[in-house]
């Protein structure tokens, strides 16, 4: 029975093994984060809305919604390009309705006509896991005029509610890259000047009520008998090009050296992440018109 017995302890720790593989991703070989330094609060970034429902504890940002108010916060520049990325929790439970986004966008610049790089994450019914959203707008094509979203949408391989974990945005003159703790789950080449944004951009982080779309096109709507929601967020890492800056300025580089785009190996984690938890892709969505969106 001893050798039976070792047999079967053996092939659970295999089936165990393999089945935490299959929820983790392949490391991507670089990690990108781990080459900026944490930036405080008050040095890169501060209060634009709801000032009342925003606090800073040791390095920590918690900003919530309520039925009075949201809050949002705005980068003290501008940037050309770079790296921007922040650790946030997200709150369990009910919160449909409610958006808590990391973004760029140039609308105060550019009113009706602006560019705009989003992670949004869209709330949720408890039985259901958060969305990650990640869009692209270029030059209004968000201001519904002429709406052309370019949004691919994610589950996540982890609980966002139960840590912190990194998500991050590098925008390069050649391509965006969206990464969840160092792993790459979208990359948007620039295929065009027309669909790619190149105006400098501020860095946003905000928490609202977007009942009309946000979960489920608009089926379930915030229900104030759970606020506050809340959204907490910290090591705020930006490295980037400012506006102020000199035009020989390189953003950080998403790959190791020798790449001029992700390596195999993040493309593979990569891969690993849309054949697993992608949700959604404006390209394969037969509802729309291609026509208006080319690079696809």
């Amino acid at each position: 029975m001893a050798p039976l017995f070792c047999v079967l302890i053996v092939f659970s720790v295999i089936m165990i093994s393999s089945s935490i593989a299959q929820h983790h991703p392949p490391s991507p070989g670089y990690f990108p984060s781990s080459r900026i330094s944490p930036l405080r609060f008050s040095k890169g970034f501060r209060n634009l809305w709801g000032t009342q429902h925003q606090r800073l504890e040791q390095g920590s940002l918690t900003i919530w919604l309520d039925s009075t108010s949201g809050s949002g916060f705005k980068s003290l520049h501008s940037y050309r390009s770079g790296y921007f990325g922040a650790a946030i929790k997200l709150q369990p439970g009910y919160t449909a309705g409610v958006i808590t986004s990391l973004y760029l966008s140039n609308n105060q610049d550019h009113p009706g006509n602006h560019d705009e790089i989003d992670i949004e994450f869209l709330g949720t019914t408890p039985d259901k896991p958060y969305v990650l959203q990640t869009n692209v707008y270029i030059r209004g094509s968000g201001d519904h005029r002429n709406v052309i979203g370019r949004e691919m949408k994610f589950h996540l391989w982890f609980d966002p509610t139960q840590d912190f974990h990194h998500y991050a945005i590098l925008w390069k003159p050649s391509e965006i890259i969206f990464l969840v703790d160092d792993v790459p789950i979208r990359r948007y080449p620039r295929k065009s000047e027309a669909t790619y944004p190149t105006r400098p951009m501020y860095v946003y982080g905000s928490i609202w009520d977007a009942s009309s779309w946000a979960t489920e096109d608009g089926k379930y709507r915030a229900d104030y008998r759970y606020q506050p929601f809340i959204g907490r967020y910290r090591k705020f890492k930006v490295q980037g090009c400012t506006i102020e800056g000199p035009a020989t300025c390189q953003p950080p580089s998403s790959s190791p050296s020798g790449y001029g785009s992700l390596s195999p190996q993040q493309h593979k984690a990569m891969q690993w992440v849309q054949n697993n938890f992608m949700v959604y892709n404006y390209c394969h969505d037969p509802r729309r018109d291609h026509t208006l969106i080319p690079e696809c």
